[in-house]
């Protein structure tokens, strides 16, 4: 099925008045990290905390305008369930959401919240939607894609039509792409409208599928993805969506796990914004210095925001360590009274904070009177930490860095 730019409008007439308008808004801060005049599409702040409810909420209205809707089935670890059982309720339509055995019971509570019957089934992903298109064929109920159907595309391109609203002017959009969904519908409307627009697509490095697809011109099915962006751990992309974003994205880019974890740190600190790290890559790839953005106006989506609070404090050490402010190391002292203290001191006339301390007599490489420091610290900058590491040498302190 084609997709034309009438399907995203009228996907944005459906979605009046269910959605929440959220402005683009520039922000000071990112504008001078990235060196461009740097805008931020806070769909971290849209219903279900997150854009997913954009594509479910078309998709399941458009069927009902074709007919009656009995119920409908999913297949999600996170965002697209909570989208699915919001719309689904909304639109007085039953929902079935499969979701993987390991899914944080917080996740679980929210989509049962917004009116759905989970099932449990699985260890991943994949095995809850094997198990949904399963039960799709034995229960009759509609199933809806998280990412591979044009009403679904067509409702999160409406991302791209508020955009234009609020910036009439905008030079380049970075959007994270897990399955592509989100990239499929912003690119389309975007370079349809004005193909002037550059528009990038981001992923994380260990679920680089869509990165590699581009490049390769044919889809890539990766064996594994390992990365702390769950929400864009895809194996794969559509084939609905890959057609779409080879033809209208202009490059896609990946970025680590620590980028993503300083981009999350920063919102916190300088936006007070709650950012999952899916939603924090494309701002991890405009601050990274990965891309050529210099002066231009920028808009970086940030997808959603249900960032498992269980999990939350590594990010927070992860964005730490990325941007300076907290280091690891470890090294040989002498095992006699007074060596912690004389090595404490130093540290502290370094203007560095002990926060982890780890005392290790019995590594085979030791002689009989030493031990091994392991070291966690809190600096306030990396040139600080370097100053740290400068002092602790010139004391006799071999520095190994973690």
């Amino acid at each position: 099925m084609d997709l034309h730019l009438r399907d995203i409008e009228r996907a944005a007439e459906r979605l009046e008045g269910v959605v929440h308008r959220i402005p683009v808004e520039r922000s000071l801060t990112f504008s001078h990290l990235s060196g461009s005049h740097l805008y931020l599409k806070y769909e971290n702040q849209q219903k279900t905390g997150s854009f997913k409810i954009r594509g479910a909420y078309n998709k399941i209205a458009r069927l009902l305008e074709e007919g009656a809707l009995r119920s409908v089935l999913a297949a999600s670890a996170g965002n697209h369930a909570q989208g699915v059982a919001y719309a689904a309720n909304a639109l007085g339509v039953k929902s079935t959401i499969v979701m993987p055995k390991s899914t944080p019971i917080a996740k679980i509570q929210a989509t049962e919240g917004y009116g759905a019957k989970v099932i449990l089934h699985g260890d991943n992903y994949d095995d809850s939607y094997a198990f949904a298109r399963h039960l799709e064929e034995e229960t009759g109920d509609t199933f809806i894609h998280p990412f591979d159907d044009p009403d679904i595309i067509a409702g999160q391109g409406t991302v791209a039509l508020e955009i234009l609203r609020d910036l009439h002017a905008v030079d380049t959009v970075l959007v994270p792409a897990g399955g592509g969904g989100l990239l499929a519908g912003v690119s389309f409307y975007l370079k349809t409208i004005n193909p002037r627009v550059r528009v990038i697509g981001v992923q994380a490095e260990g679920a680089n599928a869509i990165v590699r697809s581009f490049h390769e011109h044919g889809i890539v099915q990766l064996d594994r993805v390992q990365t702390i962006a769950d929400g864009i751990a895809v194996k794969s992309p559509g084939s609905l969506t890959f057609n779409i974003i080879s033809r209208y994205v202009d490059d896609m880019v990946s970025v680590t796990d620590d980028e993503i974890s300083a981009a999350i740190l920063l919102l916190l600190e300088r936006s007070k914004q709650v950012v999952e790290p899916a939603g924090a890559a494309a701002l991890a790839a405009a601050t990274s210095g990965r891309l050529d953005i210099a002066g231009q106006k920028v808009v970086c989506v940030l997808s959603g925001g249900n960032i498992d609070m269980s999990f939350i404090h590594r990010i927070i050490e992860k964005g730490l360590v990325k941007r300076g402010r907290q280091m690891k190391f470890q090294t040989v002292m002498l095992d006699i009274p007074g060596s912690l203290e004389r090595f404490a001191h130093v540290v502290a006339e370094a203007g560095a904070n002990i926060i982890m301390v780890q005392h290790d007599r019995l590594h085979a490489n030791l002689n009989l009177n030493e031990a091994i420091l392991h070291i966690a610290c809190e600096v306030g900058s990396e040139a600080q930490g370097r100053h740290l590491v400068s002092q602790l040498e010139q004391n006799g302190y071999h520095v190994t860095l973690e």
